[in-house]
């Protein structure tokens, strides 16, 4: 596995960052995601209804994931798997993923799963922009192989980040290819913006239809 070959510079959103940097990026994930939940709700509500009409589970999908410091918290998301794994052992989705439902296929390439997180930033467990938390299982998995994978703490997680507009969603099914994906979350941690997180989120649009999430 490679090193890193990015060059940080020493400044970032990490522990270093100061007061006004924190609020200001705290401010746009409130704004963001109450405007979101705003607009989205008729969409919200439909997804739910397709889900409980569907295979018999719950509408929620909810699993521990690690956040800002390494704090555990439970990330939410749309069902869209016959499964809900939270322990020692937990599969990737894959592409032709049996486990995934028919409405779950639609909601896992359009990222409409993924909605529910807006509750968590407003929490305060997330940020809109951020590296994506990774189950518990894979976070202790990926920490053994992949330099500075816990540098990855020093934010809090986003429902979307640098990783994933510069091509990196979807399964990491090799430890290269995470590596890949912490090298890009690391980037970001040390050479955050408010301009950064505005052009994160634009372009987060424009990276949902592509081919990359099962």
């Amino acid at each position: 596995m490679s090193e890193y070959r990015v060059s940080y510079t020493s400044y970032g959103i990490g522990n270093s960052a100061g007061a006004f940097q924190r609020a200001a990026k705290r401010a746009l994930d409130v704004i963001g995601a109450v405007t979101a939940i705003a607009c989205l709700w008729p969409l919200l509500s439909i997804v739910a209804i397709a889900i409980a009409l569907g295979r018999p589970g719950p509408i929620l999908f909810r699993q521990r994931r690690s956040g800002l410091n390494g704090r555990t918290f439970l990330i939410y998301k749309f069902r869209t798997m016959n499964v809900l794994e939270d322990g020692p052992d937990v599969k990737q989705a894959c592409r032709n993923d049996r486990r995934v439902t028919r409405i779950g296929k639609i909601l896992r390439r359009s990222s409409l799963d993924e909605l529910p997180q807006l509750f968590n930033v407003l929490k305060g467990d997330m940020s809109l922009v951020g590296p994506r938390p990774h189950a518990l299982a894979h976070d202790d998995k990926y920490r053994v192989h992949i330099r500075h994978y816990g540098d990855r703490y020093n934010v809090k997680p986003g429902l979307t980040g640098w990783a994933q507009v510069n091509g990196l969603r979807g399964e990491t099914e090799s430890i290269h290819k995470m590596a890949e994906r912490v090298e890009y979350d690391i980037w970001y941690v040390r050479n955050w913006s408010l301009s950064l997180d505005l052009r994160i989120l634009l372009r987060t649009g424009f990276e949902v239809f592509r081919d990359r999430a099962y």
